[in-house]
């Protein structure tokens, strides 16, 4: 298990790189996150939902995610609530107080989930949450030490160097678990080294003289992690990089509940298109060739914090100025005349009004659509791909005019210009094709050539080759497999070719 000091020090990441590195040695990887906290969800191939960090594993694995690598999700809807998933199906909403008192009785649900992937696997990679010493939280914990005790898991602790105070952090981790749970840290990893690592020794010598742990290795910063789908919505400053010389400009507002919004991820691949997520506080810029509306775990709030920001005035102007508009699921509903949510499914009954720029509407309903599609675009012609995972039934005339065809079925809309258009598929801009295609109906460029899902394997195999030079991966091996039945303790050694780079 993969517990870190703090949140964001590269947990999900490592994860998924292990993952594929014990893959390409020829072992049965499977992922593991017992409770998760995210808005970006990904649709399992048995009906369910799990984190996004857990499908990219899951692929890193080779295989199909599933629901049992991650059978608590915690849904954000406001500051202090949350939609709970448990083993892929919508439980129940809780505030946060109240989700402490529920934690335990959660607890068989994720040992179930463990001991299923345990059963089918060679090697289970378990990530944990937030801190491993938020001590606090101890009682009743699902998510670190208190699911690593149940199985006596043995643990890695991850500290960031990146954002300073590694040494004391990893120490401070040590010195505020207790007895019983230090006795599960194994080692230590540094994460996100910069520079010549070899001057860290000395740290490395603080550390084993403070804490008697070893370390399985130090991790340089690597960069080509922006390539991979995110699954915090903190690292979406981290994911723009201007494009010079771009020739499409993309803005997408920031709403407080965004939502899966890796389904941008593909066109800030593209070399010369220029996304811009626009913070609250800030316009939507002027000369946007498009505006992409995202997912929202709140379609209502959202709506009502598009306005507090003058958004619905700036896509106003936007499209008066020719510009293009794009809603995806939650964005798509925030397209029509209104959105009614009489059962309270987002909180309070309530309606809110829509932007009227489609001739539609949305009910809200306790049923959730979670399902993998496939279909085209209706004008190209070309296929698309993805899933949906929306509450809520749309209606009105603005249908009659969908934007795709989905499993057979009209999905979306579009206006009668063309340029106002939104529809429920996440993932739509994956396919290379219908990308290309889409971008060039905004403006007329050569196809960049881009083939994004190849892109994002190259990178997990780039980041398996990152982990595999510098982490012990044997050491790591055999302290999970001696946890484990005799089945499990068959460690597989790098490749000659491996163990050159490494050396």
């Amino acid at each position: 298990m993969l517990q870190g000091t703090g949140s964001d020090v590269g947990k999900s990441l490592l994860v998924a790189g292990l993952c594929r590195a014990y893959t390409r040695r020829g072992m049965k990887v499977r992922p593991f996150k017992p409770q998760n906290m995210s808005n970006n969800a990904a649709v399992t191939v048995d009906g369910g939902e799990i984190g996004r960090a857990q499908a990219l594993q899951a692929r890193a694995c080779g295989v199909a995610p599933c629901v049992d690598m991650n059978p608590v999700l915690l849904k954000p809807q406001s500051d202090v609530g949350s939609q709970i998933v448990v083993q892929g199906k919508m439980w129940r909403n809780a505030h946060a107080s109240e989700y402490y008192k529920l934690k335990p009785t959660l607890l068989p649900s994720v040992i179930e989930s463990f001991d299923r992937l345990s059963s089918e696997a060679d090697l289970v990679l378990v990530e944990g949450a937030g801190s491993a010493a938020e001590i606090n939280l101890r009682e009743g914990d699902i998510a670190n030490m208190g699911f690593a005790q149940v199985r006596q898991v043995p643990v890695a602790i991850i500290g960031d160097i990146d954002r300073g105070g590694v040494i004391a952090s990893i120490v401070g981790t040590m010195g505020l678990l207790s007895d019983a749970d230090r006795r599960l840290i194994a080692g230590y990893i540094i994460n996100r080294f910069r520079g010549d690592i070899r001057l860290f020794d000395t740290g490395i010598d603080a550390i084993t003289q403070h804490t008697q742990l070893s370390c399985f290795g130090v991790v340089p910063f690597f960069a080509e992690a922006r390539r991979l789908p995110a699954e915090d919505s903190v690292s979406l400053d981290q994911r723009h990089v201007s494009a010079p010389g771009a020739q499409l400009k993309i803005a997408v507002p920031v709403l407080s509940r965004i939502s899966n919004f890796d389904d941008l991820d593909p066109l800030i691949a593209e070399p010369d298109v220029d996304v811009q997520f626009v913070q609250h506080g800030e316009a939507l810029p002027g000369d946007a060739d498009l505006v992409v509306l995202p997912g929202s775990k709140a379609t209502i709030g959202d709506l009502h914090f598009l306005r507090q920001q003058g958004w619905d005035i700036d896509i106003a102007g936007h499209l008066r100025r020719g510009g293009w508009l794009l809603g995806l699921c939650g964005g798509f509903q925030m397209l029509g005349n209104c959105v009614r949510d009489p059962t309270g499914i987002e909180g309070e009954p309530n309606d809110a009004p829509g932007l009227s720029l489609l001739d539609m509407e949305t009910v809200l309903d306790t049923s959730k659509r979670l399902v993998e599609c496939t279909g085209v675009d209706r004008r190209s012609g070309e296929a698309v791909a993805g899933y949906e995972m929306h509450k809520g039934h749309t209606s009105g005339e603005a249908l009659d005019s969908p934007m795709l065809d989905l499993d057979g079925k009209p999905d979306g809309a579009i206006s009668a210009d063309g340029k106002t258009m939104g529809c429920y598929l996440h993932g739509l801009f994956a396919k290379d094709a219908f990308r290309h295609a889409y971008l060039n109906a905004i403006r007329h460029r050569e196809s960049s050539g881009l083939a994004y899902e190849r892109r994002i394997d190259d990178t997990l195999d780039a980041l398996a080759l990152h982990v595999e030079t510098h982490l012990n991966l044997d050491a790591i091996a055999e302290i999970a497999c001696a946890r484990g039945s005799p089945k499990r303790t068959t460690i597989v050694p790098a490749s000659p070719a491996q163990q050159a780079h490494r050396q």
